[in-house]
């Protein structure tokens, strides 16, 4: 016989996933039918429900879901163990995820390990997005919201999950644009936002209309900012010239190391991001859009779930918004726990509810996107930029910074400086200029990670490096998420770079072999440096990941690994 829900299980589930129509199956009346299996999308927030109310998914639990959505149960198994927060196993309802990411791990985290590590409630995790204030402890509870523990120690962690709270520590950041309303207004006001200016760019986007829109953003020559940097206005345009119905997605599952920016703006300025969402939608023709964010952000979520409720109670999102005869709502989903579902098309598999492994391109988003349509996605900086090019006009936006580097960047600064946190500066300023609004190095520097974990490690002779798409380009390296990682001398760089690896090797979905085995293949060998590393072997894993691998995080999954080999730091070549 089948496993069974509880009552409690039953419950839950019964609130995640909306009654349809039954219809008779073989004899038997089931739940849905055809309008159950369009409901498949609900599989990944029915699995989190249960998880965020019980602390685990049972077998009776995943059999009501199944039953209910008629996903076959080997699938919903599958999609269920893709995830890290996900558990099939019982776990106790209190659990700390104790990141032992780059960041933390020579800050405390693998000390909070040695301290606890030994307990069942306490898990290893990779990047929580707060390197800023390492080590960092996602606290995960049944039947509760879930909270962050910021510059945590072991003794915090274990009052922790004797019960105690913790608040978290806002991020420093330092810039005028796009942060100006950070740690400034209140983020659950709505009242406070548009005192400040809120909704005026959406005003004057429905008085432009939507091509006049894209043709702005087009000559403001915005970017993307996740670092694939594709330019926004040609994503929009091709978008809007294909049938309806579209979507817009903003890809908010921040997950690179060393990156927590998207994370800054999230709960610092959340009617921002719904406001340029609704720009995005507005200017695509698309009627619906979709926050994707990481599920280690419950502050974000929390603030953005707030900031959607208030704006859908004032005529901001759903029917007619401001009078413009513009129909447009946001949901939220929320990721739990994989890495590679901040490539678009993992992010598309997995709000449909499969597993969050990438497609083959083409065809391409703009054409075959979520659900089959015309997506445009962008991540949460490239849109936060829009509603001041709607505002300024694209000349203007594009006279900041360089004519192929326009605007303003955040950067995620971390490691070995005086004062971790986001900094906003125009493009063209150097390394160490921005370095220097952070209070410097501490102690001597060895490297400096630009770019995040699929970026590189890059030397001294770096600093005067511009942060444009040009000079990184030419200098061989890539600006990637924003992210610039400071090491001093008496860093573990052996230790940091095999943690790399490891995480790639740990986050690879194993849809490819090229990646499966390449990245397990790139692990070892740095496992097995010691005073040499075989370059010739990590380059023929390059190469073959390089060619072979479906999608970006096998082409870059060893770039670190070579940097750090041109650096001296793995010891000699052979």
């Amino acid at each position: 016989m089948a496993a069974e829900p509880t009552p409690a299980e039953r419950a839950v589930i019964t609130r995640s996933i909306p009654e349809s129509e039954t219809v008779e199956v073989l004899g038997r009346v089931v739940h849905g039918g055809h309008d159950a299996r369009q409901q498949r999308h609900l599989l990944l927030p029915a699995l989190a429900a249960v998880q965020s109310e019980i602390g685990w998914v049972s077998p009776g639990a995943l059999n009501e879901i199944c039953r209910r959505l008629l996903v076959p149960p080997a699938e919903a198994y599958g999609v269920a163990t893709f995830y890290a927060l996900i558990s099939i196993e019982e776990r106790p309802p209190l659990v700390a995820h104790v990141c032992d990411d780059i960041a933390c791990r020579q800050s405390g985290g693998n000390e909070i390990l040695s301290a606890l590590g030994d307990r069942l409630d306490v898990i290893t995790s990779p990047c929580l997005g707060q390197c800023d204030q390492c080590p960092v402890v996602l606290m995960q509870r049944a039947g509760q919201d879930d909270f962050v523990i910021t510059a945590a120690t072991s003794a915090d962690v274990a009052a922790a999950l004797n019960g105690a709270e913790s608040a978290t520590t806002p991020s420093h950041v330092e810039g005028g644009r796009l942060l100006k309303r950070v740690g400034q207004v209140d983020p659950g006001s709505l009242a406070q936002y548009r005192r400040e200016g809120g909704y005026q760019a959406l005003a004057r986007a429905f008085e432009l209309g939507a091509a006049a829109v894209i043709e702005e953003v087009k000559m403001s020559g915005l970017m993307g900012r996740g670092g694939a940097a594709f330019p926004t206005g040609i994503k929009w345009e091709a978008v809007a010239r294909e049938p309806a119905p579209r979507y817009l997605v903003c890809n908010a599952d921040e997950s690179e190391p060393g990156t927590f920016k998207d994370r800054v703006l999230m709960e610092g300025d959340p009617f921002s991001v719904l406001e340029s969402m609704t720009i995005a939608g507005f200017a695509t023709g698309s009627s619906r859009g979709y926050i994707y964010i990481r599920g280690e952000y419950p502050l974000a979520f929390h603030r953005l779930e707030t900031a959607i409720a208030a704006c859908q109670a004032n005529g901001l999102l759903g029917g007619d918004i401001l009078g413009s005869g513009f129909d447009f709502d946001i949901e939220i989903r929320k990721g739990q726990g994989a890495y590679i579902c901040g490539e678009e098309t993992a992010l598309f598999n997995s709000i449909e509810g499969f597993r969050g492994e990438p497609r083959q391109k083409p065809p391409f988003p703009v054409q075959v996107g979520l659900f089959g349509r015309p997506t445009a996605i962008n991540n949460v900086e490239t849109l936060a930029n829009v509603p001041l090019i709607v505002l300024e006009g694209g000349a203007a936006f594009g006279a900041i910074g360089t004519p192929d580097s326009t605007g303003t960047r955040l950067f995620c600064l971390s490691g070995d400086v005086v004062r971790p946190g986001v900094y906003e500066v125009a493009s063209g300023v150097t390394l160490r200029n921005v370095i220097d609004l952070a209070g410097g190095i501490e102690g001597d520097l060895t490297s400096i990670l630009l770019g995040g974990a699929a970026g590189s490690f890059i030397g001294p002779e770096h600093l005067d490096l511009r942060l444009t798409f040009e000079d990184a380009r030419a200098a061989g390296v890539s600006l990637g998420s924003g992210v610039i990682m400071v090491f001093n001398s008496t860093r573990d760089m052996k230790d940091l770079v095999r943690r790399v690896a490891r995480f790639f090797r740990d986050e690879s979905c194993g849809q490819c072999v090229p990646c499966r085995v390449g990245t397990a293949r790139v692990e070892e060998a740095v496992a097995r440096a010691n005073g040499s590393i075989e370059a010739s072997l990590i380059d023929e894993l390059d190469r073959a990941m390089k060619d072979a691998s479906i999608c970006g995080l096998g082409h870059t999954a060893a770039a670190v690994v070579r940097s750090a080999i041109g650096l001296g730091v793995l010891g000699e070549s052979r």
